[in-house]
């Protein structure tokens, strides 16, 4: 679990966490006819196994082998209010777990993160609602951390932006597989707005503003008014903006960032990040006036 900056390292692999997901109050039944995975007299022959076995109507479903347990998830999926991606990863990049396969130990791993997050930082009231993922160096798994946290905060039910501020190497437009003409710097050279944030079909409440447009000078981009001013209105329209950076200890942009949202959760890979690296990263973060929430080791 995430504890105090100086206490702790939360490792990333599998371990079990609770799910509290809204219900519809639809019958899974009728979700798997709306789907077009029952018909009525497939519904009916479901409903008579169901009286005869004492089981759920989706566990009776699968045994008649009328739907699969993908077909089920799906619809609990629905019931509940979970948006998850059905396709796989044509669609978006493998590492973005969280999104079409959230039922992977690892994602269990990052509802756990949230968890933490929710209870030791996020407090909307007191302005607390912007964070920033910075991680030492490159290649520490600062971007996965941060799509698939944008990912497991909108599927609470909490509208969610995820903002690329990596103007060295931007990733999340691949791993999002949006267009990126439009993004962050367009914003911020005041050639668009909040608008470049593109909404995620399938994942109800979470939007993501590419980088855009690589700028020559990113670092005064990002040192102008205009970023605070452009987070002070994702503020109003969102109840979590997560910030993807790039490496705290290569360039100054990551200051500069942290220093605009108040909050950052520092990333290091297992069996690769160097501590003096780490502890670097939060010194330079610290001196930035950035709050370390908590410290992340990325085994994934």
């Amino acid at each position: 679990m995430l504890l105090k900056p100086n206490e702790n390292v939360l490792p990333l692999e599998g371990s079990p966490a609770a799910r509290g997901i809204g219900h519809t109050g639809r019958h899974i039944g009728a979700i798997l006819m709306d789907e077009g995975k029952l018909t009525a007299s497939d519904a009916e022959q479901v409903l008579a196994r169901q009286r005869e076995l004492g089981w759920r109507f989706g566990e009776a479903a699968i045994e008649l082998n009328l739907i699969t347990d993908a077909d089920l998830r799906q619809a609990l999926a629905k019931q509940y209010e979970f948006p998850y991606l059905v396709s796989g990863p044509d669609g978006v990049a493998k590492e973005l777990i969280a999104a079409w396969d959230p039922f992977h130990p690892v994602v269990e791993e990052l509802r756990g993160v949230r968890t933490q997050l929710l209870i030791r930082w996020y407090n909307p009231e007191a302005g607390r609602r912007t964070l920033v993922v910075a991680s030492a160096s490159a290649r520490e798994g600062r971007s996965f951390v941060a799509a698939n946290l944008a990912v497991v905060f909108s599927q609470l039910g909490h509208r969610t932006l995820l903002m690329d501020a990596d103007f060295r190497a931007p990733r999340q437009q691949s791993i999002f597989n949006i267009p990126d003409r439009f993004g962050l710097s367009s914003a911020l050279s005041g050639r668009a707005d909040l608008s470049a944030a593109a909404p995620v079909t399938g994942l109800t409440g979470l939007a993501v503003m590419p980088a855009g447009p690589t700028p020559p000078n990113p670092l005064e981009l990002l040192s102008r008014g205009s970023f605070a001013a452009l987070l002070g209105r994702a503020q109003a329209e969102y109840d979590v903006i997560i910030v993807d950076t790039p490496p705290v200890n290569e360039y100054a942009d990551a200051h500069t960032i942290a220093y605009r949202a108040g909050d950052a959760l520092l990333v290091s890979r297992k069996d690769r990040t160097r501590l003096e690296d780490t502890e670097r990263a939060v010194r330079e973060l610290s001196d930035a006036t950035a709050r370390i929430v908590g410290t992340l080791v990325n085994a994934y």
